[in-house]
């Protein structure tokens, strides 16, 4: 059965936990304007959840470490 499958990053490998949304889906989920409707709101909302997800780990990767020391500055 098709499905839409969401993630955060580039991810390729679903089991490292970066997925937003997974639908399964049928060509006649979409006779109804209501599915339609519903199915691009949950995509909104997956879409946002990733964007957030990366966010978080691009500015916790950015931050140094607790363990980690400054390099040390040497003067000319």
């Amino acid at each position: 059965m098709p499905q839409i499958i969401v993630t955060a990053g580039e991810a390729a490998d679903l089991t490292d936990g970066t997925l937003t949304m997974r639908e399964r889906i049928n060509a006649s989920d979409f006779e109804s304007d209501r599915f339609a409707v519903n199915l691009l709101e949950r995509l909104r909302w997956a879409v946002g959840d990733a964007n957030e997800m990366e966010s978080r780990v691009s500015a916790w990767t950015a931050e140094p470490k607790e363990h980690e020391e400054a390099p040390e500055l040497v003067e000319a």
